[in-house]
């Protein structure tokens, strides 16, 4: 099973579009009787406001475990937002996809931090050229986020679930050698993505946070040492031109799509 594309359909206006928006587990590693609980958080890093159940919000919000994909069940307004009684043993992969949002840039500047912050480039150059303006423009963004959870032994592998962008860990946290880091795949529709920025915030023990910035090679994969004890987030941006049916719709001139993906490196 794979998930549908995006059908646009929301366009309300957000102030957090500069946040990032992940998944996160109360514990990474739960026993098989135990539950399965995580938040939905927007924010920085590893600080920020945890998102309630709302269908509104989400294309798609689903639990990948034994080889079965199985949409999260829940109430408007649960927070925490995934709560699964009686998991199944092994590795759940968790993954949403939130319906796009838009952001408005007052000016270039505030876009501009945006731009050189996720390594977009030379976009000014490609604004320019499409005679876009310097003030008061619009972005579109979608979210794309992965949680990596182990039930039991946590054994099992991710896979590509069908999001538009999209991280594929190669490595289980819970039961490979981690000695040589982690490895992931990123990828764009079909496509992998070669030499591209690849953030990871790497939470201690302590709670404080270090941001590391790596590149994926020539096959879209980056390999992320990683310590015992330590939670990580990684995070990869796709900025491109918008189709003219979602400019129409939505007034935006740049469309952003953000993968991301949490886990926990056991003790």
């Amino acid at each position: 099973m794979r998930l549908t594309p995006l059908v646009f359909a929301l366009f309300a206006a957000s102030p957090l579009a500069a946040h990032e928006f992940w998944i996160d587990a109360e514990s990474y590693l739960v026993d098989a009787d135990s539950r399965l609980v995580a938040d939905l958080v927007n924010g920085e890093d590893f600080e920020g406001g945890k998102q309630p159940y709302i269908p509104r919000r989400f294309v798609h919000f689903v639990d990948f475990a034994d080889g079965k994909i199985t949409p999260v069940a829940g109430r408007v307004g649960d927070n925490p937002a995934l709560q699964v009684e009686n998991p199944a043993p092994g590795l759940h992969v968790i993954a949403y996809q939130s319906t796009p949002l838009t952001v408005d840039y007052a000016t270039w500047e505030a876009f501009e931090s945006f731009v050189d912050h996720k390594d977009f480039g030379d976009v000014l150059s490609r604004h320019e050229d499409r005679e876009l303006p310097l003030e008061d423009f619009t972005e579109l963004y979608s979210r794309y986020s992965k949680s990596l959870i182990g039930v039991g032994d946590g054994a099992g592998a991710d896979r590509r679930l069908g999001l538009e962008t999209e991280i594929v860990a190669l490595t289980n946290p819970y039961t490979d050698d981690l000695s040589g880091g982690m490895q992931f795949q990123l990828f764009y529709g079909e496509e992998t993505r070669p030499n591209v920025q690849f953030e990871v915030l790497e939470k201690a023990p302590d709670g404080s946070v270090a941001q590391i910035l790596y590149r994926t090679d020539d096959e879209g994969i980056a390999t992320v040492p990683v310590k015992p004890g330590h939670e990580y987030m990684a995070d990869a941006v796709v900025l491109r031109e918008p189709a003219q049916t979602v400019t129409a719709a939505s007034g935006a001139v740049w469309e952003t799509l953000w993968a991301n993906m949490t886990w926990g490196v056991p003790e």
